[in-house]
């Protein structure tokens, strides 16, 4: 494994940019036909931590946090819904689209980290939230995600009650805001490089051939 590229992804499942970003990550990792040099680990950061069990309106929820418009919101989701469609995902943005909370989806992706499965799960999850109106808060929504991509789900899902579960995912996002992350997805190359936002093909593929040549 050491001659292969450590990417640390920190991101949501629900948020858009880190769906866009790994996807345009992907997309430079497969043009430059080094699939086989890169690791990949997602890290988990919550947008909304103190996000209710419930959840909370999109539009309500946007409005609130960064003061955005409705007319605002209407032209990021129609940006974002046409930069995913570039790359073959599918934002399905509606009225009556919920924030959730996704502390125990992230508590699932290191289960799934031990199986190989991570990125699998953190795709699925995401579309379940994007692209097909669910609520990745609940545990049926969690359950159906886990057996989609082959992992034991009553496995899986024991580990939400397990308190050292909780306290390691805690730990892992206090890690990584204490290293300066503030705002996701942050793209850590062997933990020595970084690069935020959902950054173009073109980019990725420069900082990618630089690492993997070096």
């Amino acid at each position: 494994m050491a001659d292969k590229l450590k990417i640390d992804i920190v991101s949501d499942v629900v948020c858009p940019w880190c769906t866009i970003g790994y996807k345009r990550l992907e997309k430079a990792i497969q043009e430059l036909g080094i699939e086989d040099k890169i690791e990949i680990e997602w890290q988990p950061f919550e947008l909304n931590p103190n996000m209710p069990a419930e959840g909370q309106n999109v539009i309500e929820h946007i409005t609130e946090k960064y003061g955005s418009t409705l007319e605002q919101q209407r032209a990021s989701q129609k940006h974002m819904t046409e930069a995913g469609e570039a790359l073959g995902f599918k934002f399905d943005y509606y009225d009556d689209m919920r924030m959730a909370n996704t502390f125990d989806a992230h508590i699932l992706l290191e289960y799934a980290k031990d199986f190989g499965k991570q990125t699998e799960l953190k795709m699925t999850l995401t579309k379940a939230f994007f692209s097909d109106r669910k609520d990745v808060s609940k545990r049926e929504v969690l359950k159906e995600a886990l057996l989609e991509v082959g992992l034991n789900a009553e496995e899986a899902l024991a580990k939400l009650d397990s308190d050292n579960a909780r306290i390691e995912v805690r730990n892992k996002q206090d890690f990584w805001k204490n290293m300066g992350v503030n705002s996701v997805p942050t793209i850590v190359f062997n933990r020595k490089s970084a690069v935020t936002g959902a950054q173009p093909v073109d980019t990725f593929k420069q900082v990618l051939s630089e690492l993997t040549t070096n």
